[in-house]
């Protein structure tokens, strides 16, 4: 069996997972909408969150948790902000409304803030955050995960999710800055990818209930990850609940529905987009290249010793984006087989046909 990872292009990719998407009933439009962004996902470095996510989502839509064809709606509006109802379809197609929204709010108020409620998963906030910072914008996004993997610190019961948050700006150069993370020492789409793949994952990010450190993906269900800077990250997160949850109307808390082991029930989730223009405070012209100046500063710090080179969030993702758009998106093995297996259940012809079950 190989265990070399495999090539595709991006356009054969992104037609699989359309394809897949419309057997589950999600309209022509829509499926390519999300498949876009699944796909977008690879293409920017975002292995944990795009394609291989697939699984899950039709998963949801064959149990009914995830509507296929939802109304995805304004329920709310002020010139600077709104609400949007995901009408529980799939996350992407509330996320990409709500960041245009937003977009579109900052360019006539100077700031767009739009919460998004009875949402689903929708990949890495960064799709969410980095056309801002193109376009000449400051973003930001944050949600509730998808499933709570992360009690309150000091405590045993899981009532937090990885909760991400992302942030991004112009500078001029190749590469704006992009910073997307969880509020998670990692996110557990890593550790997903580690089952995946059988590998143990390294100690410190997750414990079992015994406090001592858990490496194998196999058990993750018998412990916790663990929250960045122990009580600082717990406070960020439970921050993040309070803007993307609790301020949207979606879940949050013992609410959250854990959308990989429920794939009948709604999760109500929640998240939010930001986007904010430099001219409304008198830096349309200067922001870009005053960032770039600052970061060029801190890309020539000595490095320690035995240290690489610092690097700026969003450094080089530009150059490797359009590479995997010219050459084809690598994709470890063991996702290509299960792509294709989802393929087999869905009836369609296999995206990696070179690859068998057997040597």
């Amino acid at each position: 069996m190989s265990s070399d990872p495999q090539t595709i292009s991006s356009g054969a990719l992104r037609d699989f997972v359309a394809r897949a998407l419309q057997t589950q009933g999600v309209p022509d439009a829509d499926a390519i909408k999300v498949a876009s962004l699944m796909v977008e996902a690879d293409i920017y470095g975002y292995g944990t969150h795009g394609v291989f996510r697939l699984r899950q989502y039709l998963a949801r839509l064959a149990g009914g948790g995830c509507n296929p064809t939802p109304n995805v709606s304004v329920e709310h509006e002020t010139v600077a902000t709104a609400l949007i109802d995901g009408d529980d379809g799939l996350g992407h197609l509330a996320m990409g409304a709500a960041r245009d929204l937003a977009i579109a709010k900052a360019r006539e108020a100077g700031i767009g803030w739009v919460g998004v409620r009875r949402g689903n998963h929708a990949g890495p906030l960064a799709l969410y955050v980095r056309p801002q910072a193109e376009g000449g914008l400051l973003g930001m996004a944050a949600a509730v995960g998808s499933a709570n993997h992360v009690p309150p610190y000091g405590g045993t019961d899981l009532l937090l999710g990885t909760n991400p948050i992302a942030f991004s700006a112009p500078a001029d150069g190749p590469d704006p800055f992009v910073f997307d993370m969880a509020t998670t020492v990692a996110a557990m789409g890593k550790i997903k990818t580690f089952l995946q793949q059988g590998k143990p994952m390294p100690e410190g990010w997750m414990v079992g209930r015994d406090g001592k450190p858990l490496t194998d993906p196999a058990r993750k269900s018998e412990g916790f990850l663990l929250p960045i800077g122990g009580p600082k990250g717990f406070g960020l997160s439970v921050a993040i609940g309070l803007m993307a949850g609790v301020l949207n109307g979606a879940s949050f808390g013992s609410d959250v529905v854990n959308f990989t082991s429920d794939t009948t029930s709604s999760t109500n989730t929640g998240q939010f987009v930001m986007a904010l223009d430099p001219a409304a405070f008198g830096m349309a012209d200067d922001f870009a290249s005053n960032a770039a100046r600052v970061f060029a500063e801190m890309r020539a710090s000595t490095p320690l010793p035995d240290h690489d080179p610092v690097r700026l969030p969003g450094d080089g993702k530009t150059a490797a984006a359009e590479a995997r758009r010219k050459d084809g998106i690598a994709l470890n093995p063991a996702l290509c087989r299960d792509l294709n297996k989802l393929a087999a259940d869905c009836g369609l012809a296999p995206p990696f046909p070179e690859l068998t079950e057997n040597p």
